[in-house]
C-alpha cells in the first residue's frame, strides 16, 4: 500500500482525521512539530524541524511527504515556503508539498482567482496570506477570521461555527469565484460540501485540499466520491 508522510502541527504527531476518510485505499504516517501556537514567533521556533522529521518519515518507509500547516508554510512568503520545500527535498529525495502549495493548486484548478477567503488566524498571521495570495496572483475579495490562535482551540471548532464563518466570508466578498478556508487544523471535511451545495461556489480547505495535494504526488488522481467539487476533478 502507497504509504504517505505528513509533518503536522500538533506535538503528538497523529495522522489528522481526513486524508484516511479520503483515501482509505493509502497509508498514512506523521510526524509532529510541537508547534506552541499560531503565530509568527510559534512558526519560527519549529520550521527548521522540517527536514528532519521528513528524513524520519522516509525512514518509516513514506514514498512522498507534505508539511501539512498551511500557516507554516505561508508565514514567510513564496521564497519561505520553497526553502522548506529546497530542505525537505534535500532530505528525502521524494516528492515533496506543503500545504499551501496544495490549497493554491486547488484554487488554480477550478480557474479561481479572486477568492473569499476564511481563517483560524490573528490579524498577524491573516495578513502574511493575503501577501502571499497576492503574490500569486489571487485577489482576496473578503476575509473573515476567528481570531484563534491555540492548536487545540482551533481543533475545537465547531462545523456550526465554520458554516457560519464560511458564510460570512463568502457575504463579505462580492464577485469571488470560490472559498478558501484556511487552517489545517478546522474540520471541514462535511462543512466544504455543504457550502459548496449552499452558495454554489467551489470550496478549498486546507484539511481536505491538503490530502489531496499529498496525495497526487504518488500518482494518485485525488478522487473521492462524496466529499465535494475538488473531489471530482480527474
Amino acid at each position: 500500500m502507497t504509504r504517505i508522510g505528513m509533518i503536522v502541527p500538533p506535538a503528538a504527531g497523529h495522522v489528522p482525521p481526513e486524508p484516511p476518510e479520503l483515501y482509505p485505499d493509502l497509508d498514512f504516517i506523521a510526524e509532529g512539530m510541537a508547534l506552541p501556537r499560531l503565530t509568527p514567533e510559534g512558526y519560527d521556533s519549529v520550521i527548521d524541524r522540517a527536514a528532519e522529521l521528513a528524513a524520519r518519515l522516509k525512514e518509516r518507509g513514506a514514498e512522498a511527504v507534505s508539511m501539512m500547516g498551511t500557516s507554516l508554510s505561508f508565514y514567510r512568503g513564496p521564497e519561505g515556503n520553497a526553502e522548506v520545500l529546497e530542505a525537505m527535498g534535500a532530505a528525502t529525495g521524494l516528492p515533496v508539498t506543503t500545504m499551501t502549495d496544495s490549497v493554491l493548486e486547488a484554487l488554480a484548478a477550478f480557474g479561481a482567482r479572486t477568492v473569499a477567503v476564511a481563517t483560524a488566524y490573528t490579524d498577524a498571521v491573516n495578513q502574511p496570506l493575503k501577501d502571499y495570495l497576492a503574490a500569486s496572483d489571487f485577489q482576496v475579495a473578503g476575509l473573515e477570521a476567528l481570531h484563534l490562535t491555540g492548536v487545540a482551540e482551533i481543533q475545537a471548532t465547531t462545523e456550526e461555527q465554520l458554516l457560519d464563518l464560511g458564510a460570512r466570508a463568502i457575504a463579505a466578498a462580492p464577485g469571488a469565484e470560490a472559498l478558501l478556508i484556511s487552517c489545517g487544523g478546522l474540520k471541514t471535511i462535511n462543512v466544504c460540501p455543504a457550502l459548496e451545495d449552499r452558495f454554489g461556489l467551489p470550496v478549498i480547505s486546507s484539511a481536505t485540499a491538503g490530502a489531496w495535494g499529498a496525495v497526487r504526488l504518488t500518482g494518485h488522481t485525488g478522487k473521492s466520491a462524496g466529499h465535494g467539487r475538488l473531489f471530482e476533478l480527474g
